[in-house]
């Protein structure tokens, strides 16, 4: 219910306003063109809930057949509003003037009745335009979401780091998101470009799935090909606790991608790698313990933390870490998001140090929702560790 109010009430206004700009004001009243405009933004609405409520709760085919147009229509419908909003003000003058005669010469003009013709010509415009844009927005970013990954290389200089370790090297991702959009496909491409890299070790930081074990486990099989030096590593994100976390710990396991919950090793002789649960985790008895995790290091090594969210650093900093990889914010996903994520995250994505502490927060391989990726396109990351001097 709470989810309901949350998600549908901006929707349902969301729908609104664009039954108005896109409907009320473009159609004359009691016509054909209006009553089909008015079912289709009705119909929309429905699509787009059930994609957001039924698809977890019907069979996977079911679920993707609403799933597909009912995430891409809440794209569309994000855009559309932020377009129509733009494109407010000049509208507003545009139709202000279509009320509008001139006078006499060194005269006032005269307001008279506007002319229904010229105002729905401004506003069908004005709606044409909007959709162009927003469409075009939205093609732009399903291209980018549903393509490869970009692979990014950033080094990253560690004290503590032993000279005959200098390149070691990690690939980092995270928000694989397996579900409903994406399935087996997406695995083996993401795959087989980690083991492309060669790395000494990769290391997969939450929200790998948007479903359940039974749902998902084939699409998920590809991981067991993951080749490295070290191994590959899981920690969970939010996603998981919402998906069947204890299977999807036990599957994971069973492909020899090998979770980190709340504990750590020793890797390579000179590195100190710990990973720790999601903070979503505390609502299911499974939350984070840096202590525990942290129990029998070796402080003379440098310590690398896998952490879903960035807002754990804080955590990580007092506790000495030199590096947390992490995921979670989608690098925003859809402008403008990436200006809203700072507001609980310390870092939208990218390095950035806090205290003594390297954060490194991959954009993530996948997408939530709507198969729509602009200003922040998915990343495979291979951190470079490197001896300072």
């Amino acid at each position: 219910m709470i989810f309901l109010l949350l998600l549908g009430v901006p929707v349902a206004l969301g729908h609104l306003y664009l039954w108005r700009r896109l409907v009320v004001d473009t159609t004359r009243p009691r016509t054909l063109g209006r009553r089909i405009g008015t079912m289709a933004v009705i119909g929309a609405f429905a699509l787009l809930m059930s994609a957001l409520v039924v698809t977890r709760r019907v069979p996977p085919e079911l679920g993707k057949f609403l799933a597909w147009p009912g995430f891409v229509w809440l794209a569309l419908l994000f855009y559309l509003a932020i377009v129509l909003g733009i494109a407010e003000v000049p509208r507003r003058v545009l139709l202000k003037r279509a009320t509008l005669v001139p006078a006499a010469v060194g005269a006032e003009p005269v307001e008279v009745v506007p002319d229904p013709s010229r105002r729905l010509f401004i506003s069908r415009s004005v709606a044409i335009g909007s959709g162009i844009a927003a469409g075009s927005v939205v093609g732009y970013g399903m291209t980018q979401a549903l393509g490869a990954p970009q692979l990014l290389t950033v080094p990253v200089t560690l004290d503590k780091l032993q000279q005959s370790m200098s390149g070691f090297r990690i690939a980092v991702v995270s928000d694989i998101h397996l579900g409903p959009l994406l399935g087996r496909s997406h695995t083996e491409r993401i795959v087989r470009m980690i083991n492309e890299q060669e790395a000494d070790l990769v290391a997969i930081v939450g929200d790998l799935v948007d479903g359940t074990v039974a749902e998902l486990g084939e699409a998920a099989a590809p991981l067991r090909d993951l080749v490295s030096r070290h191994g590959s590593f899981f920690v969970t994100g939010n996603h998981e606790y919402f998906s069947g976390h204890e299977q999807w710990i036990s599957e994971l396991d069973r492909l020899g991608v090998n979770p980190l919950r709340n504990e750590g090793l020793t890797v390579a002789g000179g590195i100190e790698l710990v990973g720790v649960n999601d903070v979503t985790g505390k609502s299911y008895g499974d939350g984070p313990d840096l202590e525990r995790a942290l129990a029998g290091r070796d402080r003379k090594n440098p310590l690398v933390l896998l952490a879903h969210q960035p807002v754990q650093v804080g955590d990580a900093s007092s506790h000495g870490v030199d590096l947390q990889l992490s995921g979670h914010t989608h690098g925003g996903q859809m402008v403008p998001f990436n200006f809203v994520v700072p507001v609980q995250q310390p870092s939208v994505a990218g390095l950035s140090k806090v205290d003594d502490t390297w954060l490194y927060v991959s954009r993530g391989a996948g997408f939530w929702g709507p198969p729509v990726r602009v200003g922040a396109p998915p990343d495979i990351t291979v951190i470079e560790l490197r001896t300072a001097g």
